[in-house]
């Protein structure tokens, strides 16, 4: 089956290439005893370290990769990138490109508009319908996704999913502005996030190793909506999460740490080369996802995803520090024809 999504700017419907799709859902499928004990020796972290190595890092991965022949032919455009491409002399230098995102990645001015972490392939929902009809194939558990009893505040909220695809740019930039409340790992496998795979495995962006970092986004100077999420999935071939934030464009980068104060678009963390996953949580009725997100999620297109009774999700393909979310005290307000006055921080998120 094809797996299609909705290009956001264009509004027109692609169809992804899947690398290695046909070989990697035999695998995940897990039908077959050696299927899954191969299953488990691909999704260890040695394994994950030696592919990254012959894929990313060697002299033969350079040269299967024809380096800017390789680049044109994912569709990277050469002309945002930050440092001159001519340097890219291994598929590693490809993926952990820096880009000129203040210029190639603009961002909405008003600041509690929640943006996109990274260039990615959006599903968003919400947890009460998503947990209550996907009993079977969920996507994720939140108890186990976030661990450390961290998801009371995230019970009946929202959620979004951003994939990354191997050609994507691989920095993840903050959602909202906020304070660190907690940055953890919890440990797992490096389970690939082809959207076959997600489909054959239970629950895979709870499973894989991953870094929660929980933000308080009410605070003064923050973005308003609340507690906010970021759940960075590792995949097949990422082997790390490199936490490297930076308040002004990619200078001196600095792990995240309790008590920071990130400020939305700026870089967070880099994801080594491959594709991986970013969630997004929010609290019950804090945000409001973009009208567009939600009419191409039911749109007509060939998906591997699906909600409850086989309801088609079709992802919407997002850039980063674009807009996707809204609070939903300003849509009510909208709505009924008010203005707010009352300070970001000020706002009474008790609904």
């Amino acid at each position: 089956m094809r797996h299609q999504y909705v290009e956001r700017n264009s509004g027109q419907i692609r169809t992804e290439r899947l690398y290695g799709d046909r070989m990697l859902r035999h695998v995940f499928a897990g039908e077959r005893e050696d299927s899954r004990m191969f299953y488990k020796a691909l999704t260890s972290r040695r394994m994950t370290d030696f592919l990254a190595y012959v894929n990313f890092d060697t002299v033969l991965g350079a040269r299967l990769s024809g380096s800017l022949r390789f680049m044109r032919g994912l569709g990277i455009d050469l002309s945002e990138c930050l440092d001159d491409p001519a340097t890219f002399d291994t598929p590693r230098k490809v993926f952990e490109r820096r880009i000129r995102y203040q210029e190639a990645r603009p961002m909405p001015q008003d600041p509690s508009i929640v943006v996109s972490p990274c260039d990615a392939r959006l599903l968003v929902g919400n947890l009460s319908e998503a947990m209550g009809l996907m009993i079977k194939d969920k996507l994720f558990d939140l108890d186990e996704l976030l661990g450390r009893e961290n998801a009371g505040p995230f019970i009946d909220g929202q959620f979004a999913i951003l994939r990354l695809t191997p050609d994507k740019y691989h920095y993840n930039h903050c959602p909202v502005s906020g304070t660190v409340e907690d940055i953890y790992t919890l440990d797992g496998r490096y389970a690939s996030c082809n959207p076959g795979c997600v489909i054959h495995l239970a629950q895979p962006y709870s499973k894989n190793r991953r870094v929660v970092t929980i933000m308080d986004s009410d605070c003064p100077g923050g973005s308003g909506v609340g507690m906010v999420a970021m759940v960075e999935v590792v995949a097949l071939m990422i082997g790390d999460i490199v936490q490297a934030y930076s308040e002004h464009s990619y200078d001196r980068p600095t792990p995240v740490t309790p008590g920071m104060f990130l400020k939305r678009g700026q870089p967070k963390s880099l994801f080594r080369p491959g594709s991986s996953t970013v969630v997004l949580l929010f609290q019950k009725d804090r945000v409001v996802f973009d009208d567009d997100i939600i009419r191409n999620q039911n749109c007509q297109a060939q998906t591997r995803f699906s909600l409850g009774f086989g309801r088609p999700l079709v992802e919407t393909e997002v850039w980063v520090r674009s807009g996707i979310a809204r609070p939903r005290h300003r849509d009510e307000e909208q709505a009924s024809g008010k203005t707010m006055h009352a300070p970001l921080n000020e706002v009474n998120h008790t609904r």
